[in-house]
């Protein structure tokens, strides 16, 4: 074949023009449009590893691209992105089985935005371990991208078995019991005293059986004289317990009182009030409409491992006269103690000696002075506390 020397220059400069369009079209790539690009099939071994991406593809649109075929084997590991991809949109961009290793994104990201980009697919294979990520994403904006399909949601109606065991035998001892829902028993007497000037013995027991969370208990209280009548006073109730928060606890049931040989119902709160004050508040309404109202209060004060200082007071209020039992209505007493204690090795048996105070208040001084009765008396104690 004869080429004619005169088409010669022509041959040349379209060659260059054809030239330059290609170096302009890889450098300016800023309005592509792949929206409608169909990736869906195997790209498992398309290799990335040497493209050129350094031009401006700010405003190149992927949102409509589909590649939800097979690209767990693309090779983006040597892929140049350092380029300006500000305003690049990948909203509609499926990357299920997309190979990140070795992207290098450390190009300016900063105003990359993927706001509208859906995540929700299965990306569990994604492999971003070796993904530079050192460029400047300061202003990358990802608020209202779905990842709803990454991570999270809803376990399988199967995932456990209702009693934990997942299909394992308990064996011989069988299921076994969780500590919080064993019924237990416990008894504690938190004094057991002598009165020396009062000459009288004075009490306060309890005795509860149930779990941690619920508990039917058995309280009394009271003093017997030990000389002249011997008269017994105590105030006794039979109560449902259940916690009510972490430091607090309530009660309710029933209860009966020696000393105006009277029933009453009950319901009260018991905890630990801050800075570790043990606090308690009872109300009692009698069958007769009287109201009366105890509140309580003690700190231990810990000395070492074994001495304990434990001070302590207690109110009395009542919602009306009742003359008969020497009750006036509001405060009528009150009581204070201070004990030093000594706790054993085994912390249940702690024998003590202490002081104890006891005064009438507002009507009730009045109503005890015309009765020939002492206002106020302070006496020693000795006495012990153990539980078990």
């Amino acid at each position: 074949m004869k080429i004619s020397k005169k088409n010669l220059p022509f041959i040349g400069l379209s060659s260059l023009v054809l030239l330059a369009s290609s170096f302009a079209a890889a450098a300016e790539m800023s309005n592509m449009d792949h929206s409608g690009m169909d990736m869906s099939g195997d790209m498992s071994d398309m290799d990335h590893s040497g493209m050129d991406m350094s031009g401006d593809i700010s405003d190149m649109d992927h949102s409509g691209m589909d590649m939800s075929g097979d690209m767990s084997g693309m090779d983006h590991s040597g892929m140049d992105m350092s380029g300006d991809m500000s305003g690049m949109d990948h909203s509609g961009m499926d990357m299920s089985d997309m190979d990140h290793s070795g992207m290098d994104m450390s190009g300016d990201m900063s105003s990359m935005d993927h706001s509208g980009m859906d995540m929700s697919g299965d990306m569990s294979d994604m492999e971003h371990s070796s993904m530079d990520m050192s460029g400047d994403m300061s202003d990358m904006e990802h608020s209202s991208m779905d990842m709803s399909g990454m991570q999270g949601g809803q376990p399988p109606a199967d995932a456990r078995s209702p009693d934990y065991s997942n299909g394992v035998p308990y064996g011989q001892y069988g299921k076994p019991m969780m500590m919080g829902s064993m019924p237990l028993w416990g008894v504690s007497v938190d004094d057991l005293g002598y009165q020396f000037d009062e000459d009288q013995i004075n009490f306060e027991a309890m005795g509860w059986y149930g779990t941690d969370s619920n508990r039917i208990r058995l309280r009394t209280e009271g003093s017997a004289q030990t000389k002249d009548d011997k008269e017994i006073d105590s105030l006794s109730s039979l109560a449902y317990w259940k916690p009510l928060s972490i430091f607090w606890n309530g009660e309710a049931g029933v209860a009966y009182d020696t000393e105006n040989d009277n029933a009453a119902i009950m319901a009260g709160i018991v905890g630990t009030a801050p800075y570790f004050i043990e606090t308690d508040a009872r109300a009692y309404l009698y069958t007769d409409g009287q109201l009366r109202l105890d509140l309580g209060a003690e700190y231990e004060w810990r000395l070492d491992q074994h001495w304990v200082v434990i001070p302590e007071v207690g109110l009395t209020a009542f919602s009306k006269d009742d003359h008969d039992n020497g009750i006036t209505k509001g405060f009528n007493e009150m009581e204070t103690e201070v004990r030093l204690t000594y706790e054993t090795f085994s912390r249940q048996l702690a024998p003590y000696v202490g002081v104890s105070y006891e005064t009438a208040l507002g009507k009730a001084r009045g109503q005890r002075r015309q009765e020939n009765e002492s206002v106020d008396s302070s006496s020693l104690t000795a006495g012990v506390k153990f539980w078990f």
